[in-house]
Formats: structure tokens, sequence, C-alpha cells
């Protein structure tokens, strides 16, 4: 349960992030602030709502308390405290999601990538629907929906397609797509009237980011070497072949 000091805590933290973004002047620490206080919005707005049903829960006690209170007057205000207990049990619902720890990637871009599975064209085209859905999503959404590969069979299903969604907290809201998608369904190829089950396959991928890697020359061992055997006027005379160790972590490339 979340109690009333925990919400006066959410509040107090709210006041002091909205008035340091008003004071910052530091371009750099302004767009930090500025991201702290969007992240912290929707746990401010459901911690106010909470506040506010605890205190209209409050002066309905008070009506139910209070002798001078008329009989049909307490029952009116009775009735509105189950009403408004059953709005503090689902605020409190909503603000625990909230408040628990997020997936340091929840935030990123990713990368889609849909499979037509077993069941053959309606598999395709149940491939293509929720490839749609997906797009449609992102539409809903306002994220913007990169279609990178796209292959079609020739009734109009996708036997695979991969895309680029980029927006706001894109994987927290994709990340659990990823598995095995099933649809029980007459399809379209179907001319008996039977049900088909058909599947496809969703992966959700975030999107990586850009790591700066600094390689030092003490680091990287280079061998270099001649043909050998039989060949032209040239062979065992250059150096062809380079083969460079990265000894830390023993890379090879060649």
């Amino acid at each position: 349960m979340i109690d009333q000091n925990k919400i006066d805590e959410i509040l107090k933290k709210f006041d002091l992030l909205q008035n340091y973004l008003n004071e910052e002047k530091n371009s750099e620490k302004y767009v930090l602030l500025s991201k702290q206080f969007s992240d912290f919005l929707p746990i401010a707005k459901a911690a106010k709502v909470l506040n506010d049903l605890y205190a209209e829960l409050n002066s309905l006690d008070e009506i139910l308390q209070d002798d001078q209170s008329e009989e049909e007057f307490k029952k009116l205000a009775e009735n509105e405290k189950n009403k408004i207990n059953i709005d503090i049990q689902e605020s409190q619902t909503r603000l625990s999601i909230l408040l628990l720890p997020k997936d340091e990637a929840d935030s990123r871009n990713v990368i889609l990538e849909v499979r037509a599975g077993t069941g053959g064209d309606e598999a395709a085209m149940f491939g293509a629907d929720l490839f749609r859905m997906y797009q449609r999503y992102s539409d809903v959404n306002s994220w913007k929906f990169e279609i990178m590969n796209l292959s079609e069979n020739s009734i109009g299903g996708l036997k695979e397609a991969s895309a680029n969604i980029s927006g706001k907290n894109v994987f927290s809201k994709l990340k659990f797509e990823s598995g095995v998608h099933r649809v029980q369904r007459v399809p379209i190829t179907e001319s008996s009237g039977r049900i088909h089950t058909s599947a496809a396959t969703v992966a959700v991928l975030p999107e990586a980011e850009d790591v700066d890697v600094n390689i030092e020359d003490k680091d990287l061992r280079v061998d270099v070497f001649r043909a050998s055997g039989p060949g032209g006027q040239s062979v065992n005379t250059t150096d062809s072949a380079v083969r460079i160790t990265h000894l830390p972590s023993g890379i090879v490339v060649t």
C-alpha cells in the first residue's frame, strides 16, 4: 500500500525537479533535467490523483463521524466512500507499476523482425497482418516506422520482414512481443471453411548504442605472410597476407 508519506515524497521531488528546470541556465544540464522531468511526470500525475482521492476519502469520513449529519446524507457519503475505495485501489496499482525499476534499454529504439512460421500461405498472411499491426501501432504512438527488408509471397503474404522503429520508450512497450504468435481462423485461401492454425515469429531487439573503442598499438600484433606454392613471377616476393591479433581479447582478423 502506498501511504500519504510516500505520496508527499513524490510530489516534493516533482516540485524540486520543476524548480531546478526553471532555474537551470546550462544547456547540457537543462537537457538532462528535461529528460528526468519527462520520465518523472507520469509518476507525479498518478501520485496527485491518489492524493486527491485520499483527501476526498478523509472528507467523507468526517461526514460519517459527524453526529450532526443527517442519516440520508450519511448513506450517500457511505456509497461514495465505497466508490472512492475502489478508485484508490486502482490508483495504487497504477502508481506501484510506475514506481517499478526500469530496464536500462526501455528508452531505446528497436529492430523488429517478423517471419512466417508453420502454416504455409496462411502463415505468411498472418505474418503480414502482424507487420501491419505493428506499423499501425507505431503511427498511433507517433513513432517512426522504417521498413528495412520486405519479402512477400505471390498472394501478398509475408515470408519475412524487418523494420526500424524509433520514438519515445519504444522498447519498453514492444519488448514482450518477442516470441511465437499463433492464430486459428478460416484462411481466405480455404474454400471449404475449415479452421487452420498458423504461426509467425516476432523478434524485438533494442537498437545498439554507439560505443567509442580505443585500441592501442601495443595491444596489436601484426603478422605478414608471403604466398607459397607454385605461382607466377611475383610469387614469394610480396607480403600479400596480413593477420592482426588483438592480444588482450585474442580476436584475430585476417
